[in-house]
């Protein structure tokens, strides 16, 4: 009797958290998403869930989707060094059509933690942790090639893997979420099960990139754990996909619009929240 009961409950939980997440899957597909054309084979597209129906939560996404085909615009990064910027004064200031903030730095003196090479120069080197591992946030490169164009590689075990990489613009960051329609395993710690403000960057089958972000720790918008970013980045029709600098960094701007999300860090629900970042990952004109 026991043992029934026991597989009742289980089948109960199973067939719960099997008809909700296609819920959210559906609800994801099916959204009037407000689209915008920015540039020559840009978009903008963003969406409300404002009924707590993404995740059992209010949720609002945004993001740039590029069409790599035809006069599409070109990848290249912003980075600073030591000093730090809002993710839009990174964009004014490099003549940008979008940009999103990028991998993660020193939030207190500036510079990021991860690997950066700009043209050749590396500009910043992996802070190991204490315990003399690489983070996770440093074991996937996102790395633009002489045409502009954005792809992401995986860490192959080896000390000096980033050096070795061929292209001369590289940029560190973490963690991979999907890697040519398979999913990596995440960590259990706070970091991924937690909601958080999220950005993150996918490629989908076809070759469009997006640059999304999730707004969180406001009633409006929830955030989303690594688990939730993951399934999301699915549903939006990603192969691949690559977890940025979240929480108060999390911005996208474009030109056109300025900053499109609702950064946190002034803890409103407005467009002024933004948090100065070391770096950033842009659009400009071919």
């Amino acid at each position: 009797m026991k043992k029934h009961l026991l597989f009742s409950f289980l089948f109960f939980c199973y067939g719960y958290s099997s008809f909700a997440q296609n819920a959210d899957s559906i609800a994801v597909v099916t959204a009037a998403w407000d689209k915008q054309q920015i540039a020559s084979k840009t978009n903008l597209l963003t969406y409300h869930f404002n009924q707590k129906n993404l995740f059992a939560a209010n949720q609002f996404i945004s993001y740039v989707e590029i069409n790599r085909k035809g006069n599409a615009p070109v990848f290249a990064f912003g980075n600073e060094v030591k000093t730090k910027k809002t993710t839009s004064t990174f964009g004014q200031e490099l003549d940008a059509l979008a940009a999103i903030n990028g991998t993660f730095f020193d939030v207190a003196n500036g510079g990021s933690v991860d690997f950066v090479r700009m043209d050749g120069v590396v500009t910043n080197k992996n802070i190991i942790g204490k315990n003399g591992k690489r983070a996770r946030h440093q074991e996937t490169a996102m790395v633009i090639n002489k045409k502009g164009q954005l792809a992401l590689k995986k860490w192959d075990k080896t000390e000096d893997w980033e050096y070795k990489l061929p292209e001369k613009n590289v940029m560190l960051s973490g963690p991979l979420l999907v890697l040519d329609n398979i999913v990596e395993e995440l960590d259990t710690t706070s970091f991924t099960r937690a909601r958080h403000p999220r950005s993150a960057i996918g490629i989908k089958a076809d070759g469009k990139i997006i640059l999304v972000t999730v707004d969180g720790r406001q009633e409006n918008s929830a955030g989303m754990s690594l688990h939730e970013l993951t399934k999301l980045m699915r549903w939006l029709g990603c192969v691949s996909a690559i977890n940025l600098d979240g929480g108060g960094s999390t911005t996208l701007w474009t030109a056109k619009n300025g900053v499109v999300n609702f950064p946190s860090d002034n803890k409103l629900w407005d467009h002024k929240g933004e948090r100065k970042v070391a770096n950033v990952i842009i659009l400009k004109k071919k």
